[in-house]
């Protein structure tokens, strides 16, 4: 079935196919016809499955049709979203999928001035798209007000309510007017939180599952490798000299990680970006508009780009670290093999983290390929790498990045 055959708007079907979007993926297949009908959804699907499209283009379409004109009345549907990136994201994509139609949409979160976001909601938007702190420190300027709206909508809805946002989830239901929809989307969801999300939903709520024993896309291939933690980052180099073309996505524990390992790789002549939570949003958002770009083939990230992230092009994606949570696993490996692409996840293993490895096996329901890596092969690595020096330049690292937060600390 094509987009084409679709009820939607002429306007939303030329946006979809200049996008390229021909027919829908299996979440829109599953999800659009019952947002549509009006049914509150609760759907989990695997990530780069769409998921974004699933409700964006029926509730672009549902506001189009009840809009006699461009001029806004209130805010209609608000998407609520964990972090700042995944806002930017998503509200790029109701951008693109409301051109040409009288639907106006904007994306707000924290770490940015809030006077542009202002002046953009007092000439008014049917569409937002919010982090949760934004969001209801505009509501207490008085300048977002949801009594207008009809559409409520939780992506990565697990870790919205796992954070502990069920208490803002209730106080913006108590906002808005009785009869609305609600929908939850996310990759992974546990039994508590689902538990969670049923209570705020109809009770005769439609749930959507997409490939409930695998939550990684099959176009994702996954291996391990053993290897000692403090030598991660001779076989990081080596994969990186190994792939000179090829852009990589490196997740690491922490933020003095993230920049310890970027020093390692810039020592053996490779260049990275970093992200993570030390940066402000303005650097954020440049490292992720000059990666996009292609500036630099190497992204070394904590778990803040982990979620929902759409990186174009990402052929791996390296666990340096392994995640806490084991859900953590697949929303970082789901940063490749979006869509119809293929990709592959890497992940470096030492002794002290197998038991999170085998977390990880448990919740994916399969055993992850390991790459036997001989002494020899394994030794070439450290000589390859340059290991005999780096040992002293990490605590010479360290030590620059402590000095480097106290001077911040004292500025603030």
């Amino acid at each position: 079935m094509k987009f084409e055959t679709y009820h939607i708007s002429r306007a939303v079907k030329e946006n979809l196919n200049g996008l390229g979007f021909k027919r829908p993926t299996d979440i829109q297949y599953k999800a659009i016809p019952s947002i549509l009908k009006g049914e509150d959804v609760l759907a989990v699907a695997q990530t780069g499955t769409g998921k974004t499209g699933a409700f964006a283009i029926p509730l672009i379409d549902m506001i189009q049709r009840s809009k006699r004109s461009k001029r806004v009345t209130g805010i209609r549907c608000l998407v609520m979203v964990p972090t700042r990136e995944l806002a930017a994201q998503i509200g790029t994509v109701f951008d693109q999928l409301s051109k040409k139609t009288r639907v106006r949409t904007l994306a707000i979160h924290g770490g940015v001035d809030q006077d542009p976001q202002i002046r953009q909601l007092v000439k008014g938007v049917d569409v937002l798209v919010a982090t949760p702190g934004r969001m209801f420190d505009l509501i207490h300027q008085g300048i977002v007000r949801l009594g207008n709206l009809d559409f409520l909508v939780l992506d990565e809805a697990d870790q919205m309510l796992d954070l502990g946002f069920i208490e803002d989830i209730k106080a913006v239901k108590k906002r808005l007017k009785k009869k609305h929809q609600t929908l939850f989307f996310s990759a992974t969801i546990n039994r508590r939180i689902k538990k969670l999300a049923f209570s705020q939903v109809k009770s005769n709520a439609i749930r959507i599952q997409i490939s409930p024993d695998d939550p990684v896309s099959k176009n994702v291939s996954h291996f391990v490798i053993s290897v000692q933690m403090d030598d991660k980052r001779f076989f990081l180099r080596r994969f990186i000299n190994d792939h000179p073309e090829d852009r990589i996505l490196v997740f690491v524990r922490t933020r003095v990680r993230a920049e310890r390992v970027s020093n390692a790789l810039k020592r053996g002549g490779i260049d990275s970006f970093t992200l993570h939570g030390e940066k402000d949003q303005e650097q954020r958002t440049r490292v992720m508009a000059a990666y996009k770009a292609g500036e630099k083939n190497i992204l070394i990230a904590t778990d803040v780009s982990a979620r929902g992230i759409d990186i174009p092009g990402i052929e791996y994606v390296i666990n340096y670290d392994l995640p806490e949570a084991a859900e953590n696993y697949v929303h970082r490996v789901g940063r490749t093999g979006r869509g119809r692409s293929k990709g592959t996840a890497v992940t470096f293993c030492s002794e002290e983290e197998k038991d999170r490895l085998d977390q990880i096996q448990a919740f994916l329901n399969k055993r992850i390929e390991t790459i036997p890596v001989g002494k020899k092969e394994y030794r070439d690595t450290q000589r390859f790498s340059g290991a005999e020096q780096s040992i002293q330049d990490l605590i010479q690292e360290q030590e620059a990045w402590e000095k480097k937060k106290k001077k911040r600390k004292k500025k603030r």
